[in-house]
């Protein structure tokens, strides 16, 4: 198994909400991530990223690994949540708060 592999499970094992975006959540690089930071911000909770545009081997093995082509990336627990329209579409129908909430109440 590569680095970069090792390098996504250790990142989804350390953080219960990740956004894989592009750009960061006060600068997004794209109109999709910009839409996913939003409706994750409206949660009102925390939340880890990662840069794929900093980070061209992850955004080169993480579509492999979570079998999802796009960016941006919702995980929680390690589970992959969707991309930008599951996320505002979640957002929009209120599934998505209870998730995120549950997430950070978890988090040590």
């Amino acid at each position: 198994m590569s680095n970069t592999i090792e390098t996504i499970k250790e990142q989804l094992e350390n953080n219960d909400i990740l956004l894989y975006m592009k750009g960061s959540p006060r600068a997004p690089q794209c109109g999709f991530s910009a839409q996913a930071v939003q409706a994750l911000m409206s949660c009102g909770e925390r939340f880890a990223f990662v840069n794929i545009l900093d980070n061209p081997d992850i955004r080169a093995e993480l579509p492999k690994y979570a079998n999802w082509p796009t960016f941006p990336q919702l995980w929680v627990k390690g589970e992959l949540v969707g991309g930008c329209d599951i996320i505002v579409e979640m957002a929009q129908n209120g599934e998505l708060e209870p998730i995120i909430k549950e997430a950070a109440a978890t988090e040590e």
